[in-house]
């Protein structure tokens, strides 16, 4: 949880009446959220967990302006502070769900899979199922248990509007050996986006630090004292009014990508978080996970696997070529 400014979230320490620790969360109201409603501001805040969770919360007390408890509609005033009590945290109960999955490869250890676009990697609050964490339970009969309860096999995600490969383990000795390659930058990653503008550089690095927002808390921003992150990108094609661009990560920061084109004014297309409004006719994000490279956390062999663009991103750059 982030602690880092005043705009939260904050975590805190409380006792409860059986003398317990319980966990809360705090947020202060900046000047443009003045008149917000509690349950709109709380969900823009808390971008992991639905409204309808947040007014439940609010209909059992847990939720306070100041002191003092309120209802879902009071509206609040700049500089006032807003504390959530989280309730103790349900054990997870994943439930093995089939789902089609677009296999890539297979064996003992691990399982590469090429994720649609919408569907989200694993449970969070408000995705409580549905996600490809339990198609893959449904599929495999196990996952690694060091991704913990509720990403089980999970050692790297991307976004729910990014289609492209992923990679799980199924037991904890491939879990360990992925991640101390995603974490030694060993691993490849390519993906391949449609930007908003027209590069006149082939290629180029940004290298620039990224971390939480200063005011949108939801949002990550290239920022001072963030965590570093760099990002290759390289022109494959010139469109109208746009730009189809292979990026290669070297770091794997929170929406990193999306954040580092933004940065160079060259945002993604379809972007709902960093991209103008305007989508140039794609309903979606334009990027793809399109190529995966890791070594064999077992055996030690070099795998690489590429996954064409979707049908949409496709259909979207015959439009820009015209």
């Amino acid at each position: 949880m982030d602690e880092s400014g005043a705009r939260g979230p904050g975590a805190r320490g409380e006792e409860d009446v059986n003398g317990s620790e319980r966990e809360s969360l705090w947020f202060v109201v900046d000047e443009e959220e003045a008149g917000e409603r509690v349950d709109r501001f709380l969900a823009a805040r808390m971008e992991d967990v639905s409204r309808s969770r947040i007014q439940e919360w609010i209909g059992e007390g847990r939720v306070r302006v100041g002191d003092r408890a309120v209802k879902a509609n009071h509206r609040l005033k700049a500089g006032e502070d807003v504390t959530v009590d989280l309730p103790e945290p349900e054990p997870a109960n994943l439930v093995p769900e089939p789902m089609d999955l677009d296999i890539y490869y297979e064996d003992d250890d691990v399982i590469v899979v090429n994720k649609p676009r919408g569907l989200v990697v694993h449970p969070a609050p408000g995705h409580d199922s549905g996600t490809l964490v339990n198609g893959l339970l449904a599929h495999c009969g196990r996952l690694a248990e060091a991704g913990g309860d509720r990403r089980p096999g999970v050692v790297h995600r991307i976004d729910k509007d990014t289609s492209g490969l992923l990679v799980a383990a199924k037991t904890d000795a491939a879990y360990l050996g992925l991640a101390e390659q995603f974490h030694d930058h060993t691993v490849t990653r390519e993906y391949l986006a449609v930007v908003h503008g027209v590069l006149s550089h082939d290629s180029g690095t940004i290298d620039a630090p990224v971390g939480r927002h200063p005011r949108l808390r939801q949002q990550m921003a290239v920022v001072r004292g963030g965590r570093p992150a760099v990002t290759h990108f390289a022109v494959v094609e010139r469109l109208n009014r746009a730009t189809l661009v292979r990026l290669r990560l070297e770091t794997g920061r929170t929406h990193q990508i999306r954040v580092h084109m933004e940065f160079i004014g060259f945002p993604v297309v379809g972007d709902p978080k960093y991209g103008p409004r305007r989508a140039l006719g794609m309903k979606g994000q334009a990027l793809h996970a399109a190529t995966l490279g890791f070594r064999h956390p077992v055996r030690g062999e070099w795998l690489e696997f590429t996954a064409p663009l979707p049908e949409d991103m496709r259909q979207l750059i015959e439009r820009l070529r015209a």
